[in-house]
């Protein structure tokens, strides 16, 4: 089963998301930044390598906040593992998204999130406490 990390990064009580680019499967959803875990590699380091990759930062991996596993249409299964980032180093680039935001999470049910993240999202917004 394919291992999806995702990043939970908070600042001055918002919360960063991106929407994927036009072209890409899922294309202008919004998700939390992340992706696959290579073989051989744990979720920690895979969303540590991922943000790097997208937003050229240097993340320090929290506590797992969900972990839960998801079925697309006509794909297999996947396992979303999401992560809290209590800090991070260096500037936030976007390197991988059409948009990056930083929301409030009372305002995330508001945005058209990838089914996968829906629950999570739910779940999120209706938390008054940081993760």
């Amino acid at each position: 089963m394919q291992i999806v990390v995702a990043a939970l990064i908070e600042r001055d009580g918002q919360i960063l998301i991106g929407q994927r680019k036009p072209g890409k499967w899922h294309a202008l959803k919004w998700e939390f930044p992340g992706g696959k875990v290579e073989p051989g590699e744990s979720p920690a380091a895979a969303l540590r390598r991922e943000l790097i990759e997208e937003l050229a930062i240097n993340a320090e991996i929290g506590a797992s906040i969900a972990d839960y596993e998801y079925q697309y249409p006509d794909r297999s299964p996947i396992r979303l593992i999401f992560f809290g980032v209590p800090g991070f180093t260096g500037e936030i680039q976007n390197r991988e998204y059409h948009d990056l935001r930083w929301e409030k999470r009372t305002r995330l049910p508001e945005y058209d999130f990838l089914d996968g993240d829906l629950d999570f999202v739910r779940a999120l917004a209706a938390s008054n406490s940081a993760a």
